[in-house]
C-alpha cells in the first residue's frame, strides 16, 4: 500500500500547542494576548491557555494540532477510544463486526442520534464523509491515508453502515475520521476551501462558537451530544505569546487549564495556591533521527546526509555512546519513561517489551569497538578518519526548544569520547522544517504522538512510504527502509489474533531498532495544571496515570464541572464527572486498536 501523491508529508519538527517557549518561571514580563470574549466569572466556562497554530477548523485539511483537538470535542468519530485504556469503543455506531478475512466491516449505527441543529444523523452522514475522501483530492489532505485500503463505504439503511476494503486489516477502520453532516457540507462551495469557522454545526460534545486569530477560540455545549449535554456551557482557548505568559495566567486565575509545561515549570508551579498538577504518561516518543541515505519510493537519493551514516554499525556505535539513562534524568529531569522503540509504553500491548535480546544499553567499548569494525580509526586528536575524512556529524536542533539544546550539549562530549566530532546547528523551527524534508542534516531532534494501534506508525516506516525532497508523495518517520521490516508489517497488518499480531509487532520493532534509522531517547510525561478552586471532574486517560490534554478522543473536558457543587446544580442538567467515566470504562471493545493519522504541527517537537 502506497500514499497517492496527494498526500503531505509530515516530517516538519513541530511542538505542544500547549505551550511552546523555553523561558523559565522567573520571567514574566510578557503579557497575555488580550482573548476575545469578554472575561467572565462564569463558573461554567473552562479557560485554557494556548498559542497552537491554526490554519482553519476544516476536518478535511487541517492536520495542525490546535484545529484536530477541537475536532474531538466537534464531531464524533464511527467509534471511539475509551478513557479507560484507549481501546476502541462506542461512538456512533453501537456494534460491530468483521467477516472471516477481515476485509468487510459492518457497524450498527446509534438510533434517534442528532446533529446539534436538530437535523438526524444516520449512516448516509458517515458514508457521504467517508466517500468524500476516497473520491476527492481537496477532501483527503487530512485523513486520505485512513482510507488507502477502503474499496466501497455504503449505508444500506439509515442504520447500517458497511465499510469494504482492498485487503484484510486487523485495525478498525472506523477510527479517526470526523464524521460530518451531510445537509451541511454538501451545500458549501469549494468545501476543500472552507475555514468552517463559526456555528459549527456536529456531533460532539462542543461546536465551534466563534474564532479571533492569534486571539480566542470558544466551544459551545451541544444539547444534542448521545452521551448527554455536558456540564460546561463553554470552553475558552485563550492566546498567550509566550509560555511564563501562560504559567502567570494559571497563577493569577486568568486561565484554569494549561499543558505542555517543562520540568522546571512543573515543579515551579507544584505548590502553587489553587493549582493542581497532572503528571501524565503521555502517548509519544521522543528522539534522534538520523540520515542513514534519504530517497524516495523510487530509490531516487536526496539529501546531505554523510555517507558515513549509511552504515549500521556507525548509527549503532552512536547508540551505544549515548548515556540515555543520564540524559533523561539530566534534561527531563526524569519526567519521562524509559524507551525502547517509537511505540510508547503506555501501549503496553504493542510495546517493545524491555528485556527483548535486540536491546543494548550505554557501551563506550561496544561503540569504538564497532567504529574500529566499520573502518573508522580514531586520529591523533581523538576524531576517528577513514580514507582521509574526518568522522564529523551535524546534529539539527530547534534553537527555542530546551530539551534539544540541553540534549546537544550532553551529546557532544560523549560523541567525542567515541571519536566523533559533533556540531550543534541550532535553527528557527521553519529551517529546521525545510531541512529536514530535504534531507539536510545528518542528525535531528524529532517526536510523535501516536494513536492506540501502531499500524500506522509502523506503515509510515515502509520502503513505500517515504516522500521525495520536495515532500511529495507518503509520510516518513525517518526516512527508513528495510523490505524484512516491510514483511513483517505486511504481516501484522492482515492477523485478526492478538497475541500473534503483537509477536509481529515486537519483531518489526526489534528490526527497526536493531537498524538504527532513530534512537528513540524516552516517553515524556506530560506536565499539565488546573485551577482545583474552579474546575474538577478532569478525566485521565488512560484513567490511571494519564493524560488530560492532547487524548485520542474528547474524555479530558468533557466530565469536567465546576468545583462548587452548588454551582454545578444550575440549569442544564448535564452528566456528572461520575457518570462520564462510567461510560468511559463500561464502553463496549470489539476489536483492539486503529490506524491514527499523526498530524503535522507549526511548532517544534510534536507531531500529532
Amino acid at each position: 500500500m502506497m500514499f497517492a501523491p496527494h498526500k503531505l508529508r509530515r516530517r516538519l519538527v513541530t511542538g505542544l500547542a500547549g505551550l511552546a517557549g523555553l523561558a523559565l518561571v522567573g520571567s514574566m514580563a510578557t503579557a497575555p494576548v488580550q482573548a476575545a470574549t469578554e472575561e467572565a466569572d462564569d463558573s461554567k466556562v473552562l479557560r485554557i491557555a494556548t498559542d497552537g497554530f491554526i490554519d482553519s477548523f476544516n476536518p478535511f485539511t487541517s492536520f495542525y494540532l490546535m484545529p484536530t483537538n477541537t475536532f474531538k470535542y466537534m464531531y464524533e468519530n464511527l467509534v471511539a477510544n475509551s478513557a479507560e485504556d484507549t481501546q476502541v469503543s462506542e461512538g456512533l455506531a453501537t456494534e460491530w463486526d468483521t467477516d472471516s478475512e477481515g476485509k468487510v466491516w459492518t457497524y450498527k449505527m446509534r438510533p434517534d442520534m442528532k446533529w446539534s441543529d436538530d437535523e438526524p444523523l444516520t449512516s448516509e452522514d458517515v458514508a457521504w464523509t467517508y466517500n468524500q475522501i476516497m473520491k476527492k483530492e481537496e477532501m483527503a489532505v487530512a485523513n486520505g491515508a485512513l482510507v488507502e485500503n477502503f474499496d466501497k463505504v455504503e449505508a444500506p439503511d439509515e442504520s447500517t453502515l458497511v465499510i469494504t476494503l482492498k485487503e484484510p486489516q486487523a485495525n478498525n477502520p472506523g477510527q479517526e475520521i470526523p464524521v460530518v453532516p451531510e445537509h451541511i457540507w454538501s451545500k458549501v462551495d469549494k468545501p476543500g476551501e472552507f475555514k468552517n469557522e463559526e456555528d459549527t454545526v456536529g456531533s460532539g460534545p462542543f461546536q465551534l462558537e466563534s474564532y479571533e486569530a492569534n486571539k480566542s477560540v470558544t466551544l459551545k455545549a451541544n444539547p444534542n451530544f448521545w452521551r448527554g449535554k455536558p456540564n460546561l456551557d463553554k470552553i475558552e482557548y485563550r492566546y498567550y505569546t509566550n509560555s511564563d505568559a501562560q504559567v502567570q495566567a494559571i497563577r493569577s486565575g486568568e486561565v484554569d487549564f494549561i499543558t505542555g509545561l517543562t520540568p522546571e515549570q512543573f515543579k515551579a508551579i507544584e505548590n502553587a495556591e489553587n493549582v493542581e498538577t497532572n503528571e501524565g504518561n503521555g502517548r509519544r516518543f521522543q528522539g534522534i533521527s538520523i540520515n542513514s541515505g534519504l530517497a524516495d519510493a523510487e530509490n531516487k537519493e536526496f539529501g546531505t546526509g554523510n555517507e558515513a551514516l549509511k552504515d549500521k554499525k556507525v548509527r549503532q556505535a552512536i547508540r551505544a555512546g549515548i548515556d540515555i539513562d543520564t540524559l533523561r534524568d539530566q534534561v527531563l529531569q526524569d519526567y519521562g519513561q524509559p524507551a525502547t522503540s517509537f511505540v510508547p509504553a503506555v501501549y503496553e500491548t504493542w510495546a517493545l517489551p524491555k528485556d527483548d535480546p535486540a536491546i543494548t544499553g550505554f557501551n563506550v567499548d561496544k561503540a569504538k569497538k564497532l567504529l574500529d569494525d566499520a573502518g573508522w580509526k580514531e586520529g591523533s586528536d581523538g576524531i576517528r578518519e577513514k580514507d582521509g575524512e574526518k568522522l564529523q556529524l551535524r546534529f539539527l536542533t530547534d534553537a527555542d526548544a530546551t530539551v534539544e539544546q540541553n540534549t546537544a550539549k550532553f551529546l557532544k562530549p560523549w560523541m567525542k569520547d567515541i571519536g566523533i566530532s559533533l556540531k550543534n546547528e541550532a535553527s528557527d523551527v521553519d529551517t529546521v522544517s525545510e531541512r529536514t524534508t530535504k534531507g539536510d542534516y545528518d542528525m535531528y531532534f524529532s517526536g510523535w504522538s501516536l494513536g492506540p494501534d501502531p499500524d500506522y506508525q509502523l506503515f509510515i516506516n515502509t520502503c513505500d512510504s517515504r516522500p521525495d525532497a520536495d515532500g511529495n508523495g507518503g509520510t516518513s518517520q525517518d526516512g527508513y527502509c528495510n523490505k524484512d521490516f516491510d514483511k513483517l508489517y505486511q504481516q501484522q497488518h492482515v492477523e485478526l489474533d492478538e497475541g500473534k499480531r503483537a509477536d509481529l509487532v515486537h519483531q518489526a520493532l526489534a528490526q527497526h531498532y536493531e537498524d538504527t534509522p532513530s534512537i528513540t531517547l524516552w516517553y515524556p510525561n506530560q506536565l499539565e495544571a488546573f485551577r482545583s478552586d474552579r474546575f474538577t471532574g478532569f478525566t485521565k486517560q488512560p484513567t490511571e496515570g494519564g493524560i488530560i490534554a492532547n487524548q485520542v478522543g474528547y474524555w479530558g473536558y468533557t466530565s469536567v464541572e465546576p468545583a462548587n457543587a452548588e454551582d454545578a446544580s444550575g440549569e442544564g442538567g448535564g452528566m456528572g464527572a461520575g457518570g462520564w467515566i462510567g461510560i468511559a470504562v463500561a464502553a463496549i471493545v470489539v476489536i483492539g486498536g486503529g490506524g491514527f493519522l499523526l498530524s503535522r504541527r507549526k511548532k517544534s517537537d510534536d507531531r500529532e
